[in-house]
């Protein structure tokens, strides 16, 4: 009997479907609520000439384009790392990867704070090597944004840069080995351009996911550190005001669009295997 093969989307369309209907109406009354509902129609007239908005949007992209660019360095190192190691030991060390995945960032966040802290772990050890009170500005400011956000954001850069560094041929290495090249040219000339695609695709999930981030600008970071996502709560619960709060919602996810829509052709060219 002849059977049409139509893949895995008999099974996946239920749950896709199910998924975009309850992340659709939301969204749909966001954007009503900030074009229509109500005194809606200024909402982003009044965002445009907010210097709150403007400064919460710049600090959203610098801190977004900080924090990923740092978890790509560090990400990329720990990637060179496990391509280095055999499967069995790369696969337990891909385990300790994953680990900050599975604490709440809730928890982490207030974790960092005792870690963080003016007297806490880093500051007590420094005090006692020194000898005399350190007090480093490690936490509620910038510093302390950018370590609680890189903390959850590297492991998302490391594995699409680690299936990159699996996918090059070793022969490539032995041949530039052979014509005398050092470990910094093999590096920049076969490692590092081999590896871009998946440079690219963490890079961009990175700053997706960065742009959209609450818990941590909001326990680690100062009134000067607020995102775009904070300025949503702000709006909310404390202005009251749903209509700018659901503007800035809109702005956030067109933002977000703009790193997302590269991130996912990107991969689905990966798919088709298109260089």
């Amino acid at each position: 009997m002849n059977t049409t093969n139509h893949g895995p989307w008999p099974f996946i369309a239920p749950a896709a479907i199910l998924a975009l209907l309850v992340a659709l109406v939301p969204l749909l009354f966001i954007v009503y609520n900030s074009t229509f509902g109500g005194a809606s129609s200024e909402a982003f007239q009044t965002v445009a000439s907010s210097s709150l908005f403007r400064r919460a949007l710049a600090t959203t992209v610098q801190v977004a384009v900080l924090a990923s660019l740092i978890s790509l360095v560090l990400g990329y190192l720990v990637a060179l790392h496990l391509v280095r190691q055999p499967p069995r030991k790369r696969a337990l060390l891909m385990v300790l990867v994953l680990l900050p995945f599975w604490t709440s960032i809730l928890v982490k966040s207030y974790a960092f704070t005792i870690i963080l802290g003016r007297e806490g772990i880093i500051n007590g050890l420094l005090s006692w090597l020194t000898g005399g009170p350190v007090e480093l500005p490690l936490i509620f400011n910038r510093v302390g944004v950018l370590i609680g956000m890189t903390n959850y954001l590297t492991p998302l850069v490391v594995f699409p840069i680690l299936a990159s560094l699996l996918a090059i041929d070793p022969a490539l290495y032995r041949a530039a080995e052979i014509m005398g090249a050092r470990p910094t040219r093999i590096f920049f000339t076969i490692t590092l351009p081999l590896s871009t695609p998946g440079v690219v695709a963490g890079v961009l999930s990175a700053a997706v996911v960065s742009l959209g981030f609450f818990i941590v600008p909001a326990l680690l970071g100062g009134k000067q550190d607020m995102m775009l996502a904070n300025l949503v709560d702000f709006y909310t619960r404390e202005v009251l005001d749903w209509n700018v709060a659901s503007a800035v919602g809109v702005i956030l996810f067109l933002l977000i669009a703009i790193f997302a829509v590269p991130a996912m052709i990107l991969r689905r060219r990966k798919q088709l295997g298109v260089s």
